[in-house]
């Protein structure tokens, strides 16, 4: 007994959940059904009213079995309504005949979801949402202004097939009673939420509606009749064909279609399966936002294709994840998928037990309800954009794709969409700078600590080197900007550096391009470096296996390809030094006197000092010391080279940040403030070092006071250039 007692509590708020959504999902999907196949025929409305109830029921029971996402109602929706009232519409006018026209319906149902379950088990679920705002927001806008356009007949209370136009220059063409009953359905589903939040809009409109539609004819007896009555969906019979013959009918004339005609239905398919999967993974983002959950788009798009197939098999609507019933079910405490279970269990039930009612549904109560959620389907947000001039290219996005959705078709408007989507893409691309930020070698440093002497030189001479650090897609859209950046320097640099660090992509034409650069170059025998050229770039691609391919070798004259920009630095560094190669493998050790940091020292002082240094041999790949010793030190090397790795935040990776090499020092932050070190000190090859301890240099403090100062002088000397250094640098940086 408790046990049950605790699992109705678990799952209350998905039974209540699931009602309250089959509460707004079913009449909504009855008025879909109708909407579609009173386009076909007026005597097929009933079965339209049928195919919603199917419709909810297939959705709501597959959709959330096998779906991926907590909460989430699938039902019949708008653009589902907009793509096959739009194909019925255009079929009948063919000539064909209703029971074909169903049938292809039918067809194009399992179509659009086998392309659903397609895109889901191929991946591409995540690509949908990345259809830029704009696009989405004109398709939605033109499906909604199609479902009010197709629903003013209906909402007037005009006769079948009198056209719209006629409709609005006619006015002798309307009803007043469907007027009255379609303005209180629209009135009371508007003013619904000021007055009560418990009972969802669309149930308060329709109860107004047929509230209206009772009071008026009370006191006209046409309207107490069912039969051949126009206000009205109703007998769910009325045809005289039996609806389950009707779905038998179709299943065996389906053997009788030609592989052209099915053909003929993908781009049908794809703009169906295209704005269901929109329509979907828009509500599953904004109930992730809400609940601070992440959904599987690619598991929930094959979910949806799968129940949308089943829904078409037997008669039904296909439908997507709809927001208002999904946010209903949330609203009224739904934790799981099981409220999306519920929801389709209940609209069978209550079909079954209300179908004298549905029979009773004014047909301008549920055109009022599809009005209403055509005009929550514009987007107004758009209207923003003319506030700015550089927003108005994405506004006339929007007005174009709702004028081709509405004058043309919605299979144009996806075509023009993506069109749409790509010049949207190649504008940021193109308006964007692809250079991150232009220096020069002499304002900037490799990690290879040197001399003072050395720094100088550096700092005369650097201005001969250019750093061009790029940025984003190197494409042909940014190819020409990108050369003239560049040709300035090309008659005058001595050295050029391209750092492709931040660079996502490079085409054929920015190669190309790059060629010409290394051969304006070359004729004045300057070489190209490539720096930092990654293997792996974001689309895959080994970005210099290509540049390879294009023709940017790297030969040692004309192209140098090298890991990384402190690394080209360093290259350059060596030939403004005069320095080919470091030569200094075979030079003896230092003596204490030869260092610059004691250059000027009286060789009494030197020799009491080395007295109380250690001299230590290091082999290549030794640890010097490690990141958290607190011993502290100051090194001094004689001989080879030391790096010095850095640690990434938190996530532990080491990476150079520094060289020390033959007559340099380090580890002096570490001796002078006594904390312990954040880094370490590898030997990067065989090297001789002068260890000076901090006790060994207390006891020189007090011994040779001169000593210690001129040595604690000289420490802070240096630091203070390569901090000024240090500084400048950073300067540049944040100029750039």
């Amino acid at each position: 007994m408790r046990e049950l007692s605790g699992t109705w509590l678990r799952h209350s708020g998905d039974l209540w959940g699931g009602f309250s959504a089959m509460l707004v999902a079913l009449p909504a999907a009855v008025g879909f059904g109708v909407t579609v196949y009173a386009a076909i025929s007026p005597q097929y409305a009933a079965f339209g009213a049928l195919a919603g109830i199917l419709g909810a029921t297939a959705l709501g029971l597959i959709a959330p079995t096998f779906g991926g996402t907590d909460r989430l109602i699938s039902a019949p929706c708008a653009p589902a309504a907009a793509v096959l009232s739009a194909f019925a519409i255009q079929l009948v006018a063919q000539g064909m005949q209703p029971v074909a026209v169903v049938l292809m319906m039918t067809v194009l149902g399992i179509l659009a979801g086998l392309i659903q379950i397609l895109i889901g088990f191929l991946g591409f679920g995540r690509l949908i949402k990345y259809i830029p705002y704009p696009v989405v927001s004109g398709f939605l806008s033109g499906v909604g202004l199609i479902i009010i356009a197709s629903q003013l007949p209906k909402f007037a209370g005009a006769p079948a097939g009198i056209s719209l136009f006629e409709v609005l220059v006619s006015p002798h063409h309307w009803d007043w009673r469907g007027l009255a009953i379609g303005g209180v359905t629209v009135v009371a589903m508007f003013a619904a939420p000021k007055i009560t939040k418990a009972v969802p809009g669309t149930i308060i409109g329709i109860l107004a509606g047929f509230l209206t539609y009772a009071g008026i004819a009370a006191t006209d007896p046409s309207m107490r009749d069912l039969a051949n009555n126009p206000l009205v969906i109703g007998s769910l019979g009325s045809t005289g064909q039996d609806y389950v013959g009707l779905i038998t009918d179709r299943w065996y004339q389906i053997g009788d279609l030609k592989l052209a005609q099915v053909a003929g239905l993908i781009g049908n398919a794809v703009t169906l399966a295209a704005l269901l999967s929109i329509d979907t993974l828009k509500t599953c983002v904004i109930l992730d936002q809400m609940t601070r959950t992440r959904h599987d788009p690619n598991r929930e798009l094959a979910a949806q294709g799968f129940a949308n197939m089943v829904s078409s098999s037997i008669g039904g609507m296909p439908g997507a994840g709809t927001m208002g019933p999904t946010l209903v079910n949330l609203t009224s405490g739904a934790k799981t998928r099981i409220s999306g279970i519920v929801e389709g269990v209940m609209a069978l039930i209550v079909a079954l037990l209300l179908g004298a009612f549905v029979s009773w549904i004014p047909l301008a109560t549920l055109s009022g309800v599809l009005i209403v959620v055509g005009l929550r389907m514009i987007d107004t947000d758009p209207l923003r954009f003319l506030e700015s001039r550089s927003t108005v290219l994405d506004f006339s996005v929007v007005l174009v794709v709702v004028g081709v959705a509405i004058f043309v078709g919605l299979i144009a408007a996806s075509a023009v969409g993506v069109i749409l989507s790509i010049i949207l893409f190649l504008r940021e691309q193109v308006g964007g700078n692809v250079v991150r930020r232009k220096s020069f070698v002499g304002q900037r440093s490799s990690t290879w600590y040197r001399p003072e002497a050395e720094m100088r030189v550096l700092e005369q001479k650097g201005n001969t080197a250019v750093i061009f650090e790029l940025q984003g897609s190197l494409f042909f859209g940014t190819t020409h900007q990108l050369y003239l950046t560049l040709e300035p320097e090309l008659a005058t640099t001595d050295f050029l550096i391209l750092d492709m660090q931040r660079v996502q992509s490079v085409d054929v034409t920015a190669a190309h391009m790059l060629n010409l650069v290394r051969d304006a170059l070359s004729e004045r025998g300057v070489p190209l470096l490539l720096s930092s050229v990654r293997e792996r770039l974001p689309n895959g691609r080994n970005l210099r296996e290509f540049l390879e391919l294009a023709g940017l070798v790297s030969d040692g004259k004309t192209v140098l390809i090298l890991p990384s920009l402190e690394a080209a630095i360093e290259w350059v560094e060596g030939r403004l030094l005069g320095e080919v190669e470091r030569g200094d493998t075979d030079l003896p050790p230092l003596e204490l006197h030869e260092i610059d940091l004691f250059s000027g020292s009286k060789p009494d002082t030197l020799t009491d000092l080395e007295s109380c240094m250690e001299k230590r041999l290091c082999k290549a790949g030794e640890t010097i010391y490690a990141r958290g010793d607190a011993d502290p030190k100051l090194y001094l090397v004689r001989s080879g080279e030391v790096s010095i790795k850095g640690f990434v935040g938190g996530s532990g990776r080491r990476c150079h940040i520094a060289t020390f090499g033959r007559g340099e020092f380090f580890g002096g932050l570490g001796f002078l403030d006594h904390r312990p070190r954040d880094n370490d000190a590898v030997a990067s090859r065989d090297t001789e070092l002068y260890v000076l301890t901090l006790e060994k240099f207390n006891y020189l403090a007090e011994a040779h006071k001169r000593i210690a100062f001129v040595l604690v002088s000289q420490l802070a000397r240096t630091l203070a250039i390569r901090l000024r250094h240090a500084d400048d640098e950073l300067t540049v940086l944040q100029e750039n």
